[in-house]
Order: structure tokens, then sequence, then C-alpha cells
């Protein structure tokens, strides 16, 4: 076999005797090996062959003899030369090409490829590695090195590269271990991610969201929400620690993985948690240490397992933060309160392992009396007082101050401070206890009622003033009111409240105390007395007064009795229609009238000159005669007149 002819960027054409073979373009030292190795195992298939001949090979010892651009003397004796028709020569040439064709076939590596090598000197920072077909290339020491230690490559390692490109510019492959790695790593990873099987691998750096994951050469993301079950706040101990991951998911064709530590502790705390619940019992006192606190309780670990310790089981008594009575490490004695085998969820408690207090309350705390308590807790509807730790009353707002109403209870009373109250209603099976800290002290409407009998003369501040009356300080933080009916006598009372301002110093009386309802009614007008009721004591219906005429009108006359103004109407000054004339009046005058009512309420005497002269009409005819006797009203009257005179 020579070679014919050489085509640097198509082919070359190898002849075998009288054929020719033309073989695709590859750089001449690949191909000079594979085709000295098949031209070396076809010689010994000749040799082998049944001719048995002993002779010269049907090739020349070397098949390169030919070279490119040039010919030799060995050559042309070759071509003067006519071979001899042989069939193993024939045979021969057709393995030959079948040999080099399958070596072209399967032996040469191509582009974008792992390939083994071996690692044939190291320098300058450089791996060189032979991978075979007279290649070699050149790796950095760095890419043999995992992330955080030292490059570990000596020369005779074999190794696997990813072949990037067959030759370059100088002749070399370009190679890349790293390549190669990611290349096997993603086929482990892949068959892992379809399998659902763990993954080894070490976190090496941060980034925006998470951290970087070295998987034995693929790159993964691991979010900050999976590196744990809890938030992380600090990562260093877990940088550069080999450890488990779980795939959750991946992309090859954008080179994306994705990658969870939190799912793999999970797992192992779900077996865990398993396995210690199926340990435990309800009821059953184990020792905890404590490894979160929260404003709701704290998360006791019993051993592998977490268990929840709420605020409200952790004493009898009112806890406002679990840290007033625990800190993170300690080790409590807990009990098992409730165990859900269904969420794997554990209650504790820590007050079930002691005394509960409120078997003695009612005992200790009978209806009705007083003790001294703390306040723990101020609310808008009250106040908690504690007893005795563990044991805790409410103080409604409403039973807090006799005369502070619809005030918030922080302006009363303060935490912490020491208060004392009565024992008002207690009520075990709901674990209440109601308390009064007005009822502590005497009621002032009861005080003000023994201090200030009817018919007393108080002085007073006005607090406020309404449309229906005023109301005035009293002693002991208390209010009384008076009325516009009680403002003055002589005035309406709509007109008697203009005279009065917010803040305004009076007197007045106390007309009237009524404890149950907690009100006192006062009285301004009452201060100088009741001048109608004082001159209207002696005066009934039917009497006969003396008044004084102080105004005339045309609907009649105004006159006065004993201070009291009173109003006659024209229809009742006379009997005679004639003479019911106001004008005939003058003012001084002193008239005798008959009182035809007397009315409290409204403080008007009824008076009338025509029903005085009518009473005397008939009390003289009753003395004297009878008016259908004959006599004249005149004869009647001159007798009786004459009877007086006598």
């Amino acid at each position: 076999m020579v070679v014919s002819e050489f085509h640097s960027h198509t082919s070359i054409e190898l002849k075998f005797g009288g054929r020719h073979v033309r073989v695709a373009r590859s750089p001449v030292r690949r191909y000079r090996a594979r085709v000295e190795k098949a031209h070396n195992a076809v010689n010994q298939r000749v040799r082998a062959a049944g001719s048995g001949s002993t002779g010269p090979s049907c090739f020349a010892a070397d098949p390169w003899t030919n070279k490119t651009g040039g010919d030799n003397r060995t050559a042309r004796k070759q071509r003067k030369r006519k071979p001899r028709p042989h069939m193993a020569q024939d045979t021969s040439m057709e393995e030959f090409e079948a040999l080099l064709n399958e070596s072209f076939e399967i032996d040469t590596p191509q582009e974008g490829t792992v390939v083994k090598g071996k690692v044939i000197a190291v320098e300058n920072g450089q791996a060189v590695i032979d991978v075979g077909y007279k290649m070699e290339g050149r790796v950095e020491l760095k890419e043999f090195a995992n992330p955080g230690e030292a490059p570990e490559i000596e020369v005779g390692d074999e190794v696997e590269v990813y072949l990037r490109q067959v030759e370059n510019a100088r002749g070399e492959a370009v190679i890349s271990r790293e390549m190669a790695r990611r290349e096997a790593a993603w086929d482990r990873l892949e068959k892992a991610y379809a399998d659902d099987q763990r993954v080894e691998g070490a976190i090496f750096g941060r980034v925006k969201g998470g951290f970087t994951v070295d998987l034995g050469g693929a790159v993964a993301f691991l979010p900050g929400s999976q590196v744990d079950v809890r938030p992380v706040r600090d990562a260093g101990p877990l940088m550069g620690l080999k450890q488990p991951f779980q795939i959750l998911k991946m992309d090859r064709r954008r080179g994306n993985i994705v990658v969870s530590r939190r799912a793999i502790l999970e797992e192992s705390r779900a077996e865990q948690r398993a396995e210690v619940i199926g340990k435990l019992q309800e009821g059953d006192a184990v020792d905890g240490v404590v490894k979160n606190i929260t404003e709701y309780g704290a998360f006791v670990d019993l051993g592998g397992v977490d268990g929840l310790l709420h605020v409200t089981d952790m004493a009898w008594r009112r806890v406002n933060h679990p840290s007033e009575i625990l800190a993170i490490g300690e080790t409590v004695k807990v009990q098992v309160i409730k165990i859900n085998k269904e969420t794997h969820r554990i209650s504790l408690g820590m007050k079930q392992l002691q005394d509960d207090p409120w078997d003695l309350v009612a005992a200790k705390y009978p209806l009705s009396t007083v003790h001294t308590g703390r306040v723990t807790n101020i609310t808008d509807y009250g106040a908690f007082v504690e007893l005795e730790p563990g044991v805790e009353g409410l103080v409604h707002v409403s039973e807090m101050s006799w005369t502070k109403k619809n005030v918030h209870p922080g302006k009363i009373v303060s935490t912490s401070q020491e208060v004392q109250v009565m024992v008002l209603e207690i009520d075990g099976a709901k674990r209440r206890v109601s308390l009064g800290l007005k009822q502590t002290m005497r009621n002032p409407w009861e005080v003000f009622a023994e201090t200030h009998p009817e018919g007393t003369q108080v002085e007073g501040e006005v607090k406020n003033i309404t449309e229906f009356g005023l109301f005035i300080g009293l002693e002991g933080e208390i209010d009384g009111m008076v009325h516009l009916s009680d403002l003055s006598w002589d005035e309406r009372g709509e007109d008697a409240i203009q005279n009065y301002r917010k803040g305004d110093v009076v007197q007045a009386v106390v007309s009237e105390v009524d404890i149950e309802k907690e009100r006192i009614s006062l009285s301004i007008k009452a201060l100088g007395g009741d001048k109608f009721a004082e001159a209207a004591g002696g005066v009934r219906r039917g009497s006969i007064v003396t008044v004084q005429v102080t105004a005339i009108e045309d609907g009649g006359i105004e006159v006065e009795y004993e201070g009291m103004k009173s109003f006659i109407r024209r229809s009742d000054l006379s009997r005679d229609r004639a003479e019911q004339r106001p004008e005939r009046f003058s003012v001084g005058d002193k008239v005798d009238v008959r009182v035809t009512n007397v009315d409290l309420k409204t403080r008007r005497l009824g008076l009338s000159i025509k029903a005085r002269e009518i009473a005397e009409e008939k009390e003289a005819v009753q003395q004297y005669g009878s008016s259908d006797s004959g006599a004249s009203l005149g004869d009647i009257l001159g007798a009786a007149l004459k009877g007086d005179d006598d």
C-alpha cells in the first residue's frame, strides 16, 4: 500500500496494488497511527491464512514510503513490478480497507465527547495529558481540585477529559477536565433525579437568595429557604462540608440545577420523629432541651423530635413572654399533653407537673372577703389582679370606681400596683374569679345621704350645663342636679338657666337623695324659702282676701297679695257687666276678692271680685229673705247692713 495522493483539505488516497482507497481528511499523525495498526492486523491474518506461505507480505513493510510531494527509488521499483494475481492479496486488501474504515468509525474521538487520557507531565501550573492517537493537550491544575481543596494529580494518572477541539493552532488538542467532570456529573445527576435519589455535594459560595453547591463537577443553586428547617443566620459551619442534597428540579439545556438540604433534614427528622413518637405516651414526663423561644411558646427537643410548650401551659400564673421563665439551651421537665399521630405534633406542658392552685380557691377566698392583689394586666374592659401565683381575678371596669364612669381602667390603676379587692363571684369550672375594687370603699351616695339630709344647704361648682338643668360638683367626687324647675320661683327655667356659667360656684338645698339610682336632686330657688307656700298657707278656696292693684290692663287688673302677684280678668271684675271696666280701678286701690283656686304647682291664686259679690248676695238672701218674697235686693241688703250696724 502506498499513498498515491494527499489532499490537505479534503482527503488522502491510499493505493493497494491496483486499487485506490480514499479516506476522509484528518491530521496526518492520527491517521498514520491508524493505518499502521490496520496494516499490521492484515499482515497477521495473511500469515495465518491457509496457504501457509512464508514469502513476503502482500504489503510493503512501510506503507508510507511514498511521501507527499516526492518520490523515491523503492517506490518506482514497486510501481514497475507487475503483481501476480493472488486470492489472498484481494482478500487482504478488502480486509485492510474494512479494518481501516472500522478504525475510523469506532476509535476516532469526536469533538464534544469525553475521552480518557494519561498525565505525561506536570509543568507551569498545567497537566500535559496524552489522549491517544498522537494527541496531547494541556489542562490547568485548578480544574483537578475540589472547592476549597488543593489539586491532587501526578504523572501517570489516568483521567477523563472533555475534547473541545481536536487540534488548535499549535497542533494540540483542546481539552478540559472541568467540563468532563460536569458532563459526567450531569449524567449521574440526571439518573439520580429520575430515580429520586440523594446526591452528595458541598456548599462553596454565597449568591443572592441562596448558595452555590458543587455536586462533583456540576454547580447547583441552593435557595436560602432550603438550607434548613428553620432560618439559618450563620451558614459558615456548613461551607465546604460534604453532605447530601435532594434535587428539586434541573434543566440540562439551560444548565440549571436547584437542590434542597431541607428536604433531607425533614425526611430524616420525620423518620426520627416517628420513632420517638412511637415510644411516647400522653401523660409521660420527659426531659427536653429548649431549642427556640417565640411569643406564643417554646420548642423543646425531646431527643430528635420537637414539641411545643405553649405559653399558657408553662405555669399556672400569667406569663407575658416565655423568656420570663425559660432560656434557650435550658433543660426542662415537661409532660406530654397530646400527640397527633397524623401530623406528628406534640403538645407539652410544665404546669401540669405542679399542684393546681385552683383546687383551693373556693376555700381560701370566700365571697365578700377583701384581699390584697397585684395588677398584672390592664385591658379596655377591666384589670386582672393576681391573688396568688396561678390565681387571677378580673375587676371589670364597672366595678372599679363609684364615681368614674366610662373611664379607661389604666387611668384608675397601673400595672404591678397592689390594690385591695373584694371577691364577688367564683366560677371553678371556668376558672374565673370576679373581683370588685369599689366595694372596698363606702358608697359615696350613702355617705352623702348620712351627712346631708334633705333641706341641707350645700355649695359646689357648676360642672356641666344641659338642656334640663345644672350639674353641681359635691363632696366625695359626686354630682347633684338642679332641674330647670328648681332654679327660680319667678322665671321660667329656660330663662333662669341663662344666668349660670360653667365653673360658677353656687349654693343649693338638698331636696332628694336616691342611693340606688345614685342621684342627688338640688334646688336653688328653695334657698330663700317658698314665699308662695308661706303666703298661701292660710288661704283656702272661698276665702275673702284684700289685694292691692299694681297694674291696669285692657284684659283686667294685676293685683298683689302677700308678695304674690295674681291677675283678675275683666269678666271677674264685677257681677254687673257695665261695671266690668278695668279703668274704674286705680293703681294702689285695695279691693276685697274671693279666692277661687289655689294651684301649688303653678304657684298661682285664682281671684275674682264677681265671685265675691255673688257669694255676698247668696249669704244675704239666706239671712234676710228670699228673692221670691217680693223684697228687692236693695231692701235685703239694707236690712243686712242695718243688722250689721246694730
